[in-house]
């Protein structure tokens, strides 16, 4: 069997800045609902921490390459389908590296979330895997 060099991901960890990513997760917030945002902070704020492996990292960095970049499956400006394919990744690679979210990464990313959605809103990012499928 070959062996297959993959490219050092973790030299794009830059591209996902504190300030990059959250103007970027912004600008579709209400429009993405707080389930996607909660998912996209919890996995930004999990690629900062140094308990996890460069494995999950560099799928972290694909699922938030693949929310960033302006390719998609279904174009985001499709209205409600448009971000359907993005929270799809987010939330399966969620899944992945679930166990290794801090409670601490956790909370961080439900108090920025909670600057952007009122109560109500903020509900739905507490049945985060509800119609995901499990493994």
């Amino acid at each position: 069997m070959n062996k297959i060099d993959l490219p050092d991901f973790m030299k794009y960890k830059d591209r996902f800045s504190q300030s990059g990513f959250v103007e970027t997760i912004s600008r579709v917030a209400k429009r993405a609902g707080a389930k996607f945002v909660y998912a996209a902070l919890v996995l930004f704020y999990t690629l900062q921490s140094d308990k996890v492996s460069i494995k999950d990292k560099a799928i972290i960095i694909g699922a938030l390459g693949y929310l960033i970049t302006p390719l998609d499956v279904l174009p985001d400006a499709i209205p409600i389908a448009g971000l359907s394919d993005d929270l799809a990744v987010l939330i399966y690679v969620l899944h992945k590296v679930w166990g290794d979210v801090s409670e601490e990464v956790k909370q961080k990313a439900h108090d920025k979330l909670s600057r952007w959605f009122d109560e109500d809103e903020l509900q739905e990012a507490d049945n985060l895997f509800d119609g995901s499928q499990e493994d």
